[in-house]
């Protein structure tokens, strides 16, 4: 007999609601669930085959361990004792930053993956942290840190309520949004042009969303800072300049002039390869528009100047006035966020507070690039150990980071490794010991991450559907058990991880003047959360303490666990509303327009005027039915248009002599790789583009569909040595590449 069940979708950023279909243990079917508060009903072919996803047969359902070279299955407690035989004798002979830790993408679609790494990386104190962030949105953390002074103070578009609206290097179509959590985007981008908005996208490609467009404009691949700072320099220049309510709580302005002064439409056009004309007018459309937002996501990310692009995406809301404005760029407010406090100067952001041993590349928000995790497991130096130790969560990054086939090689000379996932992948299959979460159905869901950067405020969360099967181990409990046995603390138990967090947490809540307990007794709070187990109770503090909660009874009507249970379709907090200034963490309290390390920047920008590509470059992109690497073992997600082939335009094509369908080889700094050309003008002429995520040809996985079609994994044409100085992260797009069409 069927029954239903309520789950937030954990396949991409958008969170959309779903109601499964589930028969004994079984989902058989998933539907938008149109009560839900946020999604209403919304749902893309991922979302539809969570059951697929959900019950993949070559999903690992036991721990495999290493014995004389090859994996077995193992007990818990074998895998968990070969954790800590493995990892602390490297800690104790090496130290912490022998042991590196790589976080994948799929980390922030968890709940687990949010609230135990922060933990393990707190107690292992290794500075070795390698994540998905530096081959995706690191830039735009980095200058929301510099701008102001919080890496995570990420302002998003008004979507609902905005008159005009500019993306650049983003086509939320395909990937539904990210650094933007909007169900239904594609439908809130028709609601805009049906109450008489505006949509302009900047896109090299002709995608789906350029195609929506009232305008589309192919720029040169890397060139978005260029055009970004020239539409500043017009606003200036034709005194556009309209700071509005931001005025008090913004310094450097004059100083951000003089620093653009270079930049003039006339100067940036012919390296855009844009009409100074229509640069002149998109800035002049932003000032008169009754509202406007920027926005640019990973196109505009993963280029050589990517932490000046983000910076200049905020730079124009601003000076146009439409930073934290309805209809502008505000501040989301996550129900589980810390509380509000008051105005004032804060700590800022530093970079560079540590180097990575090998490149002396500088961290940023604590991480070092991922790019750099094959030289720092592979080279030796004068100073420092090299990573002796892996302990990759959610991570695939033979795939997901430059030259796989060197990190291929690095892995396989660790001392050791352990690697929480659900697949004998690419990266897992050099572990010594892969830990598999269950499946979605059997895990409770909170967007911790994506409710940060939500369109609405709004607050959710769904148990379990499925009961978690015999045999075996819920992600919380692994990730907790992967803390004490990392830490010296094996065979401690798992729940002593969350009461831990629940004692250090209330206690440094209890202290804070500004806070709703300040002053009680922490012990006597403990008592009074609410949940099944340790995970729901850290929800529950969570939410409590923050800018909604019920401050342990200080605020009756606020947010606790009970009542957010009691809305099972979720809370609506209401629209985006201004915050500023309290979201200012910088040293000064205010929006800081040029801080120095951007300014230090600027000189590579001026010589990038004088930059063209002698030849053809790339560009990735992205399909609704993938997610990075994750998804291409589902059958009902692979096949059609969802294909690893080489857009090429029909010149270039005949240019090079290639045919629609034939193979072509494509040749980088990292490597070489043969895919079949796919002529289309939907690229513009001068650039090739590859989708991320594939090449999935490696010996030793098990991912039974995913290896008959593997295509071909497009970051080994990349040999890690392009990087956004400032932010580290991996120029993945406007790369130079040679094409040559095989016979």
């Amino acid at each position: 007999m069927s029954r239903t069940a309520l789950r937030i979708c954990p396949l991409c950023e958008a969170t959309c609601g779903l109601v499964l279909t589930v028969e004994g243990t079984r989902v058989t079917g998933a539907r938008g669930d149109r009560d839900d508060v946020f999604s209403k009903g919304f749902i893309c072919p991922k979302g539809a085959a969570f059951g697929a996803v959900d019950g993949d047969p070559d999903r690992l359902r036991t721990p495999l361990v290493r014995e004389n070279g090859t994996l077995r299955e193992a007990t818990w407690e074998e895998a968990f004792d070969a954790v800590a035989a493995g990892l602390r004798p490297v800690v104790e002979r090496y130290g912490p930053d022998a042991v590196g830790v790589v976080l994948g993408n799929p980390n922030v679609h968890t709940m687990a993956g949010a609230l135990y790494p922060p933990v393990l990386l707190g107690a292992l104190r290794t500075r070795s942290l390698f994540t998905a962030s530096t081959v995706d949105q690191m830039p735009k953390h980095v200058s929301s840190g510099l701008l102001f002074g919080d890496a995570g103070a990420i302002p998003v578009p008004d979507l609902d309520h905005t008159d005009h609206l500019l993306l650049i290097g983003a086509n939320p179509l395909e990937s539904n949004g990210s650094l933007c959590t909007a169900p239904d985007f594609p439908g809130r981008l028709k609601a805009l042009k049906a109450r008489g908005g505006r949509l302009t996208v900047v896109d090299p490609r002709r995608t789906r969303t350029a195609k929506l467009a009232d305008r589309h404009l192919a720029i040169r691949p890397g060139a978005d800072a260029l055009l970004l700072a020239a539409m500043a320099h017009t606003l200036f220049t034709e005194d556009l300049v309209d700071l509005r309510h931001l005025a008090p709580h913004v310094e450097g302005l004059d100083e951000l002039r003089d620093a653009l002064a270079d930049f003039t439409p006339e100067a940036v056009a012919p390296a855009c390869d844009l009409d100074t004309g229509v640069i002149r007018t998109l800035a002049r459309e932003l000032a008169a528009a009754p509202t406007a937002a920027v926005y640019a996501r990973i196109g505009s990310c993963t280029v050589p100047h990517g932490t000046l692009a983000s910076w200049l995406v905020d730079v124009l809301n601003i000076l146009t006035g439409n930073l934290d404005r309805p209809g502008g760029a505000l501040f989301p407010q996550a129900a589980t966020g810390k509380p509000p406090r008051p105005a004032g100067p804060g700590r800022g952001f530093a970079l560079g507070r540590w180097h990575s041993r090998v490149s002396g590349h500088p961290e940023a928000k604590g991480e070092l690039p991922l790019a750099a995790l094959a030289e720092e497991i592979d080279t030796a130096t004068d100073e420092g150990t090299p990573v002796r130790a892996l302990i990759a969560v959610a991570a695939n990054p033979v795939l997901s980071a430059p030259d796989g086939d060197r990190l291929d090689k690095a892995l396989d000379s660790l001392d050791f490794m352990v690697s929480v996932d659900p697949y004998l992948n690419e990266t897992s299959r050099h572990a010594h010991v892969v830990l598999p979460p269950p499946p979605p159905s059997q895990s409770p869901h909170h967007d911790f991450a994506f409710n940060a950067l939500a369109v609405r405020n709004q607050v959710r969360y769904t148990r379990p559907a499925v009961p978690l099967e015999p045999g075996r181990m819920a992600e919380t409990e692994i990730l907790a058990r992967l803390v004490l046995a990392a830490t010296g603390m094996h065979g401690a138990d798992p729940a002593a991880v969350d009461a831990m967090v629940v004692d250090q947490t209330l206690g440094k809540a209890v202290q804070d003047a500004h806070g709703p307990v300040h002053g009680r007794d922490p012990h006597e709070l403990a008592t009074l959360l609410t949940g099944d187990n340790g995970p729901e109770r850290r929800l529950d503090m969570m939410l409590r303490l923050g800018p909604y909660g019920d401050g342990f009874g200080a605020r009756p009507d606020g947010l606790t666990l009970e009542k957010l249970l009691a809305h099972p379709h979720g809370i609506d907090l209401g629209p985006l509303r201004p915050r500023l200034p309290q979201p200012l963490k910088t040293r000064s309290g205010r929006v800081e327009l040029l801080p120095g390390p951007l300014a230090d920047d600027l000189p590579r920008l001026r010589a990038a005027l004088r930059e063209r590509p002698a030849g053809l470059v790339l560009v990735g992109r992205r399909h609704l039915r993938s997610n990075n690497s994750w998804m291409h073992n589902v059958p009902a997600l692979t096949g059609g248009s969802n294909r690893c082939t080489v857009h090429i335009h029909p010149e270039d094509a005949a240019r090079l002599g290639v045919r629609d369908g034939a193979d072509v080889r494509v040749k980088g700094a990292g490597g070489e790789v043969v895919a079949p050309a796919e002529v289309t003008d939907g690229v513009r002429p001068g650039v090739v583009s590859l989708p991320h995520g594939w090449g999935h040809d490696r010996p030793g996985t098990r991912l039974g569909h995913a290896s008959t079609d593997p295509g071909v994994n497009v970051n080994q044409l990349l040999d890690g040595s392009l990087l956004d100085p400032l932010s580290g992260n991996a120029v993945l797009n406007g790369v130079p590449v040679e094409l040559v069409a095989l016979p």
